[in-house]
């Protein structure tokens, strides 16, 4: 960690930090994760991160496979070895993915649009290359996006964009500040 986490019952110096604190303990059953130590160093921005990521976690319609297919394929283009380990489990319980084709998540090639990939339905190719398309670069063409809308509806297409986007911030930033050290166990280069 390149900052040092704040505590796990913090002092804030004002009743607004603090109800930040306690808003966040809510969301996540009364602790905090390292993540949040973090960005508790920013409670005002801590806060509208707390919100924002309740949403895309847990007031989409999205299934839980194809929500974390998308994070997982995030944080493995990304690096983000803390945003994986938290959300493999998720992805796994949800069923839908054999465990070779969660292990293909961490290749770091992109998914071509003509190809098959073992293990996924057409729908969860369609996230897996849409998901690509924006962490990969910005700019999704339209065959793309076509394949992704032949499968999901206008919200989930605006959900899954929300996902993408919201996970590819969140892996940046676990990279950059080094969350939960996943660095060193990983082997990831920070030099």
């Amino acid at each position: 960690m390149r900052l040092p986490y704040i505590p796990d019952n913090p002092q804030m110096p004002n009743a607004e930090d603090a109800a930040v604190v306690q808003r966040v303990k809510d969301r996540r059953g009364g602790k905090l994760i390292a993540l949040d130590k973090t960005l508790l160093h920013a409670p005002l921005v801590a806060d509208g991160w707390n919100s924002f990521l309740k949403a895309v976690r847990t007031q989409t319609t999205l299934a839980d496979s194809v929500r974390e297919t998308a994070i997982c394929r995030i944080a493995a283009l990304n690096q983000a070895w803390y945003e994986w380990d938290a959300h493999v489990p998720i992805l796994e319980k949800s069923g839908i993915l054999d465990a070779a084709a969660v292990e293909r998540l961490k290749g770091r090639r992109k998914v071509e649009a003509d190809g098959a990939e073992p293990g996924f339905d057409k729908k969860h190719l369609a996230v897996l290359r849409y998901t690509d398309a924006m962490t990969l670069g910005c700019v999704v063409s339209q065959a793309i996006f076509d394949e992704l809308k032949s499968h999901f509806s206008d919200r989930e297409v605006v959900e899954i964009t929300s996902t993408v986007a919201a996970y590819n911030c969140v892996s940046r930033f676990l990279v950059a500040l080094d969350v939960g050290e996943m660095a060193q166990k990983y082997s990831v280069d920070m030099s």
